[in-house]
């Protein structure tokens, strides 16, 4: 896709610090950092959403996903994850490429990612 920030991170376009890539995903980390570490996993084909993206193609993101949770954690001392997604503009999905974002977790890092019931 022409606009896409993240295909256009895929095809070098733009900058973006890569900490991995092979001929199906890439994974870079954000300008802008919610915790040390913060990545996006994304594939290198263009999928807008959870529906379209193929199985196959799915399993290597998630594959990568949980080396890269693995290596984040170890290098940067943190004390968990999230691994977050979102698909569709009511689930606020905001860049419309298929992502995951992997958010490394610290004691005290004032984050709430979690769920709240609504009242």
């Amino acid at each position: 896709m022409n606009d896409c920030i993240f295909c256009k991170t895929n095809n070098k376009e733009v900058s973006a610090k890569i900490v991995f890539e092979n001929d199906d995903v890439s994974a870079f980390a954000p300008i802008k950092q919610v915790s040390k570490g913060y990545t996006l996993v994304v594939p290198k084909n263009h999928f807008e959403s959870i529906f379209d993206i193929d199985k196959n193609t799915l399993e290597k993101l998630i594959a990568v996903s949980k080396d890269l949770s693995e290596q984040l954690v170890k290098e940067n001392n943190a004390t968990g994850i999230n691994l977050l997604h979102a698909s569709g503009k009511d689930a606020q999905q905001s860049v419309f490429h298929f992502h995951l974002h992997i958010v490394p977790r610290y004691e005290n890092d004032g984050l709430d990612l979690w769920l709240r019931e609504k009242l």
